[in-house]
């Protein structure tokens, strides 16, 4: 067995604010978007061959074949591995930093904010 990929899919109240953060700060675009009344209920952004998904709860629970129901609503935290540190902190400038810059002990200079929806992202260049 190969695997070929890993895409997280990331739970939240409001998928809306989150595309915007990718969309608008980091330069992803929308590759599927799903409604869900009169709001997104799903969505998979993509850059570079990166792939990342919102899903809404209300739009999990009425899918028949899976039930949120009794999971934790987060937050997730991802470990997002990018070539230029200072870049990430340009577009994120303004964001919750939930861990100032810093470099960690196995070499990597980190900075970790919140998305809007809650979900820690921590964002690391090595060899910095």
């Amino acid at each position: 067995m190969t695997v070929k990929k890993i895409t997280p899919v990331l739970l939240v109240d409001e998928v809306e604010s989150c595309v915007r953060f990718w969309k608008e700060r980091m330069g992803f675009e929308v590759a599927i978007e799903v409604p869900e009344g009169d709001k997104i209920g799903f969505v998979s952004l993509q850059k570079a061959g990166v792939e990342l998904m919102y899903q809404s709860h209300a739009s999990v629970e009425k899918d028949s074949s899976f039930s949120a129901q009794g999971y934790p609503k987060g937050p997730s935290f991802l470990y997002i591995e990018v070539d230029s540190l200072d870049d990430v902190i340009a577009a994120t400038k303004g964001a919750s930093v939930v861990m100032p810059e810093r470099t960690a002990f196995y070499g990597a200079r980190e900075i970790g904010v919140k998305d809007p929806a809650g979900h820690v992202l921590t964002f690391a260049q090595f060899g910095a």
